[in-house]
């Protein structure tokens, strides 16, 4: 595919690595020299410098020939109006805007968003996003991360594997004889920083990050076998009342009512608004860096405390203090905390710092957008390891080449792992005899290098 990405800043220069990785071709647009010239030091693509609004800079980017224009420059109206000039003049095809805005996004506006008013197909807002998984994590606690796929039938949890999990140098093929009960299939391991998929006799160990594809109806019995018991936390303390914070706080008082949450806000403005606009989340105006306002705010009793502020440095401090504030060893290891970063080398001190989860929201800006970018009938992606693999969701139509197939004559590369199949509402965990049919929904991961092999399997046509 031709794809023009205007914005080259770390989303922009994120999407634009991967999908040149994926063979697609990529012209990127900045105002800035500089991005641009980082573009041309790391990548093989085209790269200009100049206003993405400017039709002749559009044009020089090959707009006439562009399959898909992806806006996320800094500046919601200029994403807006890129995707607008490139839809009138240049009559570009798929068009992705990135907007933050909450004024934007309201619903009671939506239908300014077609053909005949701002032609913007799709929308990403990395804050609800971002709220959106932070939410998913909460009710999988235990999981670094859980994501739905197939209606929500099938999700895929992340999980951290420490010295007291029973299942330490357990085969893999040992592990449906102990727990045969367990839909549940091993797609991936994180080790020593590196990513595999695991084969039948490989074994589990110390400090493993585990891929599972599970039954969502099983997710507590999954989490219970690899040695997680932690409870839904019930008394959240979110630091920030940003976008992030709002939408999280919006979402939980809509889905789960026995959940208390406090947010502490430094603007006395913003703390308005939020008590205005939220109904049953406590609101607190001052700075989460004060050990009287944290106090008030009952830092010692929350069970989950989420620093979600614009400043990296903060999210991080307010982090350190969680421990400080813990009244023995016990209560701090019963707390979970989760910081925002920015900066991908905060990374390095998570460890150190005794954060249970760093929150990307680049990663996840860029799976909302990749999922937008495969063809055929892909429906939902999710990117592990900055973009290296992609777990991805699937429908068997009929023109497909694993109609009547079984898995072990499919001849997938050793680079795709089939996780699950929903057929008839019913989840399947295949094994090497397991058949396709029309109409099952797959649930795979696949490595960046097979996904142009994934997209011909899974295409609508030979077009």
């Amino acid at each position: 595919m031709n794809i023009i990405i205007c914005g080259a800043g770390r989303v922009g220069f994120t999407i634009a690595k991967l999908l040149s990785e994926q063979g697609h071709s990529i012209t990127v647009i900045d105002q800035s020299s500089e991005d641009i010239q980082k573009i041309n030091d790391s990548l093989d693509i085209k790269a200009i410098v100049g206003k993405a609004t400017y039709p002749s800079i559009l044009e020089k980017a090959n707009a006439n020939e562009a399959d898909m224009i992806i806006a996320v420059t800094r500046n919601d109206e200029i994403n807006m109006v890129i995707c607008q000039i490139a839809y009138s003049i240049f009559k570009i095809p798929k068009k992705i805007a990135r907007i933050r805005s909450q004024d934007y996004l309201n619903p009671k506006f939506i239908k300014v968003y077609n053909k005949e008013n701002l032609a913007i197909d799709v929308i990403i807002s990395p804050e609800i996003e971002v709220a959106k998984s932070i939410q998913r994590k909460l009710e999988a606690p235990g999981a670094l991360d859980n994501v739905p796929f197939a209606y929500n039938k099938i999700r895929l949890l992340e999980v951290l594997v420490r010295q007291d999990c029973k299942l330490i140098n357990i085969k893999l093929n040992e592990l449906t004889k102990k727990y045969p009960n367990l839909d549940a299939n091993i797609i991936g391991i994180i080790r020593d920083e590196n990513f595999f998929i695991p084969r039948k006799k490989d074994e589990i160990k110390n400090n493993d990050k585990v891929y599972i594809i599970i039954n969502s109806s099983q997710m507590a019995q999954t989490l219970e076998a690899f040695g997680h018991n932690e409870k839904i936390s019930k008394k959240i303390l979110i630091i920030g009342g940003g976008n992030i914070g709002f939408n999280l706080a919006k979402n939980i008082e809509e889905s789960q009512a026995s959940v208390r949450v406090k947010i502490v806000e430094k603007n006395k403005e913003r703390a308005e608004f939020l008590a205005a606009e939220l109904n049953n989340t406590i609101v607190i105006n001052g700075d989460a860096l004060d050990e009287e306002v944290l106090i008030e705010a009952n830092l010692d009793e929350a069970e989950t405390v989420l620093a979600l502020t614009n400043d990296d440095e903060d999210n991080l401090m307010v982090s350190v203090l969680v421990e400080k504030f813990a009244k023995d060893k016990k209560n701090f290891k019963n707390k979970r905390t989760m910081a925002l970063t920015n900066k991908p080398n905060y990374t390095l001190l998570q460890s150190s710092l005794k954060i249970d989860d760093l929150i990307d929201p680049r990663m996840n800006t860029v799976s909302s957008i990749l999922k937008h970018i495969h063809k055929g009938t892909i429906e939902n992606a999710y990117t592990i390891m900055n973009g290296e693999y992609e777990v991805i969701e699937a429908e068997i139509i009929e023109t497909s080449e694993l109609i009547n197939k079984e898995l072990k004559n499919s001849n997938l590369p050793d680079e795709i792992r089939i996780g699950a199949i929903l057929r008839d509402d019913k989840v399947i965990i295949p094994r090497s005899n397991f058949v396709f049919k029309k109409n099952d929904r797959v649930v795979f991961l696949a490595k960046k290098d097979s996904l142009s092999f994934v997209e011909n399997i899974f295409r609508i046509s030979s077009v």
